[in-house]
């Protein structure tokens, strides 16, 4: 089959971009609703197979599963496409909310739209991962596998180790069927401590690179350290600012990491702006460029391809976890209530697509906001 034109993924991702609030679990919800269910354009087994690399190199999950997607799909060109058309509209959101700071000294208000958008958002992350559990739960001690896992993240484990060692335990027996086998390591990168610079593009740059490249879990992982770096260490952020990043992280849509934006945009204006995203996300362009060849082969090895194994059943239960632990904190009133379950449903029996749930659940929480 020949890659599709360029244009059709500048528009998938562009409209992802736009739409996909939530953090980094919807993200994926969303683009296997858009690429796994409508498109057909891989199966549950295959995407999954590209969450677990994600979740083995450092960086935004959800921007490294957007690039994985269009190198998949394109080759280098949908790579950069992809990546690009994914990053944009937040960055460009957020950008506009760090100018809008700087006017009027506060980030618009928007919590209607949360309190709209969060269920609905639930209500997807859960549909997600019901659909793809089959694809790597044939069995019970698979299942068993998952559970475990996910009860070992609710209970506060690590969960980059708790990839590890479920990748270990598929890959253990490989091992001993062929004593002389060579291992998988996931790729990673440690750079050395940051160097004390006065704000600037340049210092915001390194910054954000330095963070980008050794940040493993999600994208709210980034607060603290932001905090460490940028408050505690330069003092450049009062803690006031940065729960207002913290804030405009929440209500843009897209790869949670442009918050960089919003804080290289206040410290240092336009170029700071562009200096903090670029810096915070050219680690994730490089790690997948280097890993995402990679990850076919793996298969073809079954020491490589036990562990992926496991990590993919772990990623899985990661899913499940935040969607626990999401729907716990969102779910707090019966119209959230309602939302969620709808959302749920709708996708279940192909009525609406995630998109249009979601600004269906914006109008609902404007509509509430404005009658309470």
């Amino acid at each position: 089959m020949p890659p599709p034109a360029l244009g059709e993924l500048a528009r998938i991702f562009l409209r992802l971009g736009v739409t996909a609030f939530g953090g980094p679990a919807a993200h994926v919800a969303m683009m296997r609703e858009e690429l796994v269910t409508r498109r057909k354009w891989l199966d549950d087994a295959e995407f999954l197979d590209l969450v677990a690399a994600t979740n083995l190199i450092p960086g935004p999950n959800s921007t490294e599963l957007a690039l994985h997607l269009g190198l998949r799909r394109a080759g280098w060109a949908g790579f950069w496409v992809a990546g690009a058309c994914f990053i944009l509209p937040a960055a460009i959101l957020t950008g506009a909310c760090a100018w809008a700071w700087h006017r009027w000294g506060e980030v618009p208000e928007a919590g209607w739209l949360l309190s709209g958008v969060q269920p609905v958002v639930v209500g997807v992350i859960a549909h997600a991962a019901w659909g793809m559990a089959p694809a790597v739960t044939r069995t019970a001690g698979r299942r068993a596998a998952g559970v475990m896992s996910a009860v070992a993240v609710g209970l506060g484990a690590d969960e980059l180790l708790v990839l590890l060692v479920a990748g270990l335990v598929f890959a253990l027996p490989h091992l001993r069927a062929r004593p002389g086998a060579a291992g998988f390591l996931p790729l990673a990168t440690v750079l050395p401590g940051a160097v004390l610079l006065p704000v600037s593009a340049g210092g915001l740059f390194w910054v954000f690179l330095k963070i980008g490249s050794v940040l493993y879990g999600s994208g709210y992982v980034l607060v603290a350290f932001l905090r460490d770096e940028l408050v505690v260490r330069r003092g450049w952020l009062t803690e006031a600012q940065l729960l207002d990043a913290v804030a405009v992280g929440q209500l843009t849509p897209g790869p949670v990491f442009t918050t960089a934006t919003f804080v290289g945009g206040i410290l240092a204006g336009p170029a700071g702006a562009v200096a903090a995203t670029v810096g915070i996300f050219l680690p994730a362009f490089v790690f997948v460029a280097l890993s995402g060849p990679l990850v076919p082969r793996l298969r073809a090895s079954p020491l490589a391809s036990g562990f992926l194994d496991g990590v993919t059943l772990a990623s899985l239960a990661l899913l499940v976890v935040v969607t626990i632990q999401l729907a716990a904190t969102t779910l707090g009133d019966p119209v959230s209530v309602l939302l969620a379950a709808g959302s749920l449903l709708a996708l279940s029996r192909g009525w609406l697509g995630s998109t249009s749930l979601l600004f269906l659940g914006a109008a609902v929480g404007f509509v509430v906001a404005r009658v309470g």
